[in-house]
This record gives structure tokens, sequence and C-alpha cells, in this order.
């Protein structure tokens, strides 16, 4: 008798899931951890400053509520055509908010940095707001200028320049994270829209040079370079977030020492429950957990990239470039954020994306993700209607 041949499962259940179901799969996952990380994180400092365990988990679940409102008004309200309308007046009032974030009396100062401006019960932090709208300007200006951009050193630097008053506003907070987190966005935007590879690679080299400036001309910049570099030649001082975020991944091992369970997050690692969460999780999860949360980011990525990809050949060219450089956007912060997490990166004050306790770069997060579902729907809607006037 011969053997009967084994059904196909998995890729009969495969065949069904889009990279919409694999956005939203991811990124919800995320948001859980997220939600569980900032409980088990924040509790010692919750009850030190405020006086309750769970004041950053009660102020976190708020957020996640007003990050998913603000995505469902974002992703049925407003449409791919009015964010290319309206792209530079998005920019001109995240270049506003960067500007009044600097005016004292209206700037919040935290850690030597004026990031923040303060609201009744809340804190927003421009930086977040003015990386989107950078993306959305991109975009609008890579469709306006497509041939000037891929046959003119102007079509490069023209945009450029703009994004460079941006980085300048950013960098007067200081904030030098997130200027560099805008710039590779821009960049890589410039990049996938076809310019030469001779004109990217010289402009990169002057962005990279101009960049090891910055550092080596600002003494607290130069400062964590070299205790990045050797965090544990000034262990209590420059190098004392990194060593101590060094020391939880040691004691996380490969399955972590359980959830709850980490010695870091009382009072040892500053910053436990925002840019140093991920630090917070491999201690209690491991190097398992480690692998399981950065599939998890390359799964959304990926899926953003994929939105990106079909807008792209369904013709849909603005919504391609916003869904690349959101994409480009949420890898390189969480790439940094990991980076700086492992000593890989100098101290850069960045949250990782939708698992980091902070309002505006959740809501910030969730508005993008939506644009990228919307991007999708008026692709596959686009298409729909193609097909039926091609048919008839």
């Amino acid at each position: 008798m011969k053997a009967m041949p084994v059904p196909a499962i998995m890729p009969d259940l495969m065949r069904g899931v889009t990279s919409r179901h694999l956005l939203l799969l991811s990124a919800g996952i995320l948001c859980c951890i997220g939600l569980i990380m900032v409980a088990s994180a924040s509790m010692v400092t919750g009850e030190a400053k405020f006086g309750s365990t769970f004041y950053f988990l009660s102020r976190h679940l708020f957020w996640l509520m007003v990050a998913f409102g603000s995505g469902v008004v974002t992703l049925y309200v407003f449409s791919v055509a009015w964010f290319q309308k309206n792209a530079f007046w998005l920019l001109g009032l995240a270049g506003l908010l960067l500007v009044l974030v600097l005016v004292p009396g209206i700037g919040h100062r935290v850690n030597g940095s004026t990031r923040w401006i303060s609201l009744p019960g809340v804190t927003l932090q421009p930086s977040e707001i003015a990386k989107f709208a950078i993306v959305l300007y991109m975009a609008s200006y890579l469709v306006r200028r497509q041939e000037v951009v891929r046959n003119s050193w102007r079509g490069f630097i023209n945009p450029m320049l703009v994004v460079g008053i941006g980085v300048v506003l950013l960098l007067m907070e200081p904030d030098f994270g997130a200027s560099v987190v805008m710039v590779s966005a821009a960049m890589a935007m410039l990049f996938l829209a076809g310019t030469p590879m001779l004109t990217f690679a010289s402009i990169f080299s002057l962005v990279a040079a101009m960049a090891v400036m910055l550092v080596i001309f600002e003494p607290y910049r130069l400062k964590r370079l070299t205790s990045f570099m050797d965090p544990w030649a000034d262990q209590f001082n420059s190098g004392y977030q990194l060593s101590q975020s060094l020391i939880a991944f040691g004691r996380g091992d490969w399955f972590g020492v359980g959830l709850g369970r980490s010695i870091q997050k009382l009072s040892y690692l500053p910053e436990a429950h925002t840019d140093f969460v991920f630090a917070i999780y491999a201690e209690e999860f491991g190097l398992v957990g480690v692998f399981i949360l950065i599939a998890l980011f390359w799964v959304l990525i990926r899926s953003i990239m994929r939105i990106g990809q079909q807008a792209e050949l369904g013709g849909q060219l603005y919504g391609a470039y916003v869904a690349y450089g959101v994409a480009v956007l949420v890898g390189m912060q969480t790439l940094f954020n990991v980076g700086v997490n492992m000593g890989l990166f100098p101290t850069k004050g960045l949250t990782l994306p939708l698992v980091s306790y902070g309002g505006s770069s959740l809501v910030m997060v969730f508005v993008m993700l939506a644009v990228v579902l919307r991007i999708d729907s008026e692709t596959k809607a686009t298409g729909v209607v193609a097909g039926r006037g091609a048919k008839a």
C-alpha cells in the first residue's frame, strides 16, 4: 500500500495571512510585552517617587488607550491624499513645536535636555511628531521631484537642507538620537527613490563626517562615546548606566531570571521602564526572549516594507515612500535602543517602539502604523477598481 500524503496544513493556514495581518499581530504582541515590562520595571520607581507601585502602569494604560484612539481616527478619517496635500503644513507645525520647546517657560527640562512641552497633566515631545512630519514631507517631495532626485545633485540637497533645519533645532534641545533617526529616514527614502549611487555616497560621507564632528566638539557627547567604549573604566560615573545594563544582560543568561525577578530594576539601572526597558526584559527573559522580541520587530518592519512595495507596484508612490519612511523610523529607533542597551552604541535616550513607557512615542507609533494600514487599504481598493476597469 502506498503511504498517504501528509496534508500541507501550514501552507494552507499561511495562504490567507497578509502583511496587514502580520503587522497587526506583531504590533499587538509588542504592545502586550510593553505593558507587562512597564509594569515589572517601574514598580520600585513608582513606589519610591509617587507612593504607588502601579503609577507608571496606570499612565501607560491611559496612553495606550489614547494611542489606540488616535490610530483609529487616523485610519478611518484621514486619507493618504490628505497627508500628501498637507505634508508641508504638518512639517511647519512640527517645526513650530520644535521652536516652542526651546522657549523658556514652555519647554520642560529633564536630565539636562529640554525636549518636552508641558501641558496640563501631560507632556508632549515634539521630536516624535517631527520625525514623522519629515517622512510625510520627504514622500511628497520625492513624488513631485522624482526626475530631479534621480538626475541632479539639487534633488538630493534641497530636501536635506529642510531636514538640516530640523536637525539644528533638535541639537539645540539637545537630542542627538532623534537627529540621527530623522537623517537616517530621509536618506533611506532618497536612496529608495533612485538617487544616483555616487551622489548618495558623497552626501552620506559628508553627513557622517559632520556627525563625527558634532560628537568630538561637544564635551558631553565625547564623554558618552568614551564611556560607551569602556564603561567599566568609570562604572560609577559616566559608564554607570551601560555597566548596569550589561549586568542585566549577564544575569539573564539563556532563559532569564523570571518575570518580576529582576534585580537591576531595584534602583540600580536608571530609566528602567523607558530607555533601558530592553535590558530589564533581557534579564527576566534571557537570550531566548531577546531573540523572540527582535523577531517580532523584524516581522513588523518587514510587513511595513511589504505594504510599501505593494503600494509602489500599484502606482501609489506617495503611500509607498511614506511606508518605507515609517519602516526606517521604527527600524532605526529599535536598532539604536537595542544597541544602546547592549553597549553597541553610545547612550542616546531613544525609546523602544511600542514597548517603552512614553506617551508621545506610543501615540505617534500608533498613528504611523494607522497611516500604513490606510495605505494598504487604499492600494487594495485601487487594485480592485483597476481590475474591474481592465476586465470591462
